[in-house]
């Protein structure tokens, strides 16, 4: 993939909509290209927070540990970003990212990324955006998964 193709890419996610062709393409260069094939795992719960990934094809699960194994909580597909959140709150890596089917990524240092951030204050909005919704999903999700929990159980007829 050419570099002015990584920037029609990363223009396609929404927390770089607005960032200026000339920034983006400073930020494809410095950018790392990676592949990934299915079942490689882009990173793991726990890992250091290095980098975001913005996936430029392919799609990958993000799963969470738990008592009984890994569950997973969403699914990620081109011009998604993941792992933003371990380099924005400094904390290890909250998922693990695991490719489903052969996946192409943009990783962005942790550092690159914070500049443009600082550079570009309106991506800031962006990110609180996608941040909310995905925190609105995951509050729906628990609810539904508690309500269940909550059912009254049918009684048994013996």
């Amino acid at each position: 993939m050419l570099l002015k193709d990584e920037v029609e890419m990363l223009k396609r996610v929404p927390i770089f909509a607005r960032i200026a062709p000339a920034k983006l393409k400073l930020l494809a260069f410095t950018s790392d290209r990676v592949s990934y094939n299915a079942g490689q795992a882009l990173f793991h719960q726990g890992d250091q927070g290095d980098a975001a990934y913005v996936v430029l094809s392919g799609t990958a699960d993000i799963l969470v540990d738990s008592p009984t194994g890994e569950i997973k909580v969403a699914e990620v597909d081109i011009n998604s970003i993941v792992g933003e959140i371990a380099i924005l709150c400094d904390v290890s890596r909250t998922a693990t990212v695991k490719a489903t089917s052969r996946l192409e990524a943009l990783k962005i240092s942790k550092e690159h990324f914070l500049k443009l951030l600082s550079d570009f204050p309106e991506m800031a909005v962006e990110i609180m955006r996608v941040l909310a919704d995905r925190l609105n999903h995951t509050t729906s999700e628990l609810t539904a998964a508690r309500s269940r929990q909550n059912q009254p159980q049918p009684m048994s007829t013996h």
